[in-house]
């Protein structure tokens, strides 16, 4: 299925994230760890992913870190990329990017992406990146504290869409960073838009402008200054009326 790449699968585990981490001790090389359920999948800044069995994607694919994959800002950029490619590849949906992590269907959110750095050892090799991947494919309901989340809803092999992701996360890495972050930008559904961002516990308006040339949301505040966000700081979300 993946030529070379070894795959760790599992019927559930708490997240496919924390099972990455426990087994760059051991293992050498790339790897996948998939998941038909997960118990305590993970997002960003805390947050869960709800990870129902047998309805979703949870896979996280450990790369041994190359120029194109620095550091889990650059993964997240073309891991959004790949599996939106994978999606257009596969079926007649047109899914878009919120920055900075989040696969969106119209105005639903469908996916997300956590990538973490992690140094296992001493040595320059043993720095890796793990690529987290949460996709609901056919969910049927959500709960109360999960707002605008949606399903895939297309007809395509889980399989199928696991090993084109993986493929096009290979592509967007191989044909270096401005072949992905120029897709990035035209999948964008922010670009033009008034966002709020929060940032040190604190709530801002401002225009988002466009994506710089390292991922960074570039924003002009209410005062006419203009800022660039990265990730980690801040939460965005598109503002859909006073």
């Amino acid at each position: 299925m993946f030529n070379s790449l070894k795959v760790f699968r599992y019927e559930s585990i708490d997240s496919t994230n924390n099972e990455a981490k426990r087994l760059l001790k051991a293992e050498k090389g790339d790897f996948l760890v998939i998941a038909d359920e997960q118990t305590a999948g993970r997002g960003r800044q805390g947050k869960s992913f709800y990870s129902p069995k047998d309805t979703g994607i949870y896979m996280s694919l450990v790369k041994r870190r190359g120029e194109a994959l620095a550091d889990a800002v650059s993964a997240t950029t073309a891991a959004a990329v790949a599996v939106c490619r994978a999606i257009e590849a596969l079926s007649d949906k047109k899914p878009a990017i919120k920055w900075v992590n989040d696969i969106y269907l119209g105005s639903n959110k469908i996916g997300g992406i956590l990538c973490e750095s992690v140094n296992s050892g001493n040595n320059r090799d043993s720095a890796a990146v793990i690529i987290g991947i949460g996709l609901n494919l056919s969910t049927p309901s959500f709960p109360d504290d999960i707002p605008n989340a949606a399903s895939l809803n297309a007809e395509i092999d889980k399989n199928d869409l696991i090993e084109k992701t993986v493929l096009e996360l290979d592509r967007a890495v191989n044909n270096g960073y401005d072949n992905f972050i120029n897709y990035y930008r035209e999948h964008s559904m922010i670009i033009g838009k008034e966002i709020n961002y929060t940032e040190n516990s604190k709530t801002h308006r401002a225009r988002a402008l466009e994506i710089d040339s390292s991922g960074g949301l570039v924003i002009e505040l209410d005062d006419g200054k203009i800022k660039t966000l990265r990730s980690g700081e801040i939460t965005v979300r598109e503002i859909k009326g006073e």
